[in-house]
């Protein structure tokens, strides 16, 4: 086996585990996370251009708040480990490569439906356990709905030109209408950064509602591309205007950037979020979900702090939070299994199968 215990080591289980920050309650992961209805929890709003051009971010008041994500605050022993049971039910396990072919994204399929290794799951005290959802381009959407056909996994496409958006709107629309028709139940879109760079907001709006009405019924993720937006600032406008326009999550980048997810992006974006949910009357909550560069378990546990401080513990659950990455399972089942054995397996024990 991948992970064996040491002779004589002592059986370690999260079964009983509930783990506590800051006196709040972390639910542990549901053997079958439930993804939301698409579009149910938001259905947008017309475009406040006061409110749009009244955002101020504080970048350096936004970088230190977000330093101490890294040091104020950790968890340890079965507490980190159940928080990384946590991050695996909201990983959007991602393939995005110039070379996928439909036998990889089959494999992929398959560790998403099993991310830990039977025996380890069943001494971590959970019977079952999976992903929240598969993400892959959109010609491989057919081969991941075949794969993950009664699972409850969704299969989410990226569109609309991914990842430059470059190419006119009726070809996006087209690409998200195929996607759907396909069988994706998410549908990750990237917007056009010129838009924002240039403070073109009513055509944003007009932009990310278009996507919204071809996504139906799927749940449509924003992707702003913070690392093309120059400014904090923009990142939390462009933010907002893609949640007017009905945006079910916003995501930090498409992970082809130079640079992808950053705690002060991610803190400006749920910031945002947050400030979306207070104005609408406390009625619409909008997902959040960083990806790009995203490889290792203490940079997951690094924004579930993020989430749990910022929105609070409900906010966690992978209706509402995703981790788009491919190689941080690996690193995520090499902690379970120190936590279990006392001993760090080689990454080659935890291959997809």
């Amino acid at each position: 086996m991948a992970v064996c215990g040491r002779k004589g080591a002592t059986r370690r289980t999260l079964a009983t585990t509930s783990v506590s920050v800051s006196g709040d309650r972390l639910p542990e992961p549901s053997p079958h996370p439930q993804t939301p209805t698409a579009g149910a929890y938001n259905p947008g709003m017309p475009l406040d251009l006061g409110w749009i051009r009244g955002i101020r971010v504080n970048r350096s008041a936004t970088e230190r708040r977000a330093a101490t994500i890294i040091t104020r605050r950790t968890v340890k022993k079965e507490w980190q480990a159940a928080w990384l049971l946590r991050a695996v039910a909201d990983l959007d396990l991602t393939t995005l490569a110039g070379d996928d072919t439909p036998s990889n994204v089959a494999r992929l399929c398959a560790k998403a439906k099993s991310p830990i290794l039977p025996d380890m799951l069943e001494r971590l005290g959970l019977p079952q356990l999976h992903v929240g959802a598969v993400c892959v381009y959109h010609n491989l959407v057919p081969v991941a709905v075949d794969a993950l056909r009664g699972s409850g996994i969704p299969v989410a496409a990226v569109s609309t030109g991914f990842p430059a958006g470059q190419i006119p709107l009726d070809r996006k629309l087209d690409e998200i209408r195929a996607s759907v028709e396909a069988g994706a139940d998410e549908i990750d879109i990237v917007i056009s950064r010129a838009y924002v760079l240039e403070a073109r907001w009513r055509d944003l709006y007009r932009e990310v509602s278009a996507f919204r009405e071809a996504c139906e019924p799927a749940l449509m993720k924003a992707i702003v591309a913070s690392g093309d937006l120059a400014t904090l600032r923009n990142v939390a406008q462009a933010s907002t205007v893609c949640m007017m326009a009905g945006a079910d999550f916003v995501k930090t980048s498409t992970g082809k950037e130079t640079t992808n997810a950053t705690l002060p992006v991610g803190l400006t974006m749920v910031r945002a979020i947050r400030d979306y949910y207070h104005r609408t009357g406390f009625e619409f909550r909008v997902g959040f979900k960083p990806a790009g560069g995203i490889r290792t378990a203490k940079q997951a546990l690094q924004w579930l702090i993020l989430m749990r401080e910022e929105l609070g513990v409900d906010w966690m659950m992978p209706t509402l939070f995703r981790i788009g990455a491919s190689s941080l399972l690996t690193d995520i089942e090499r902690q379970l299994g120190y936590f279990l054995t006392g001993r760090y397996a080689a990454e080659h024990h935890f291959p997809l199968p």
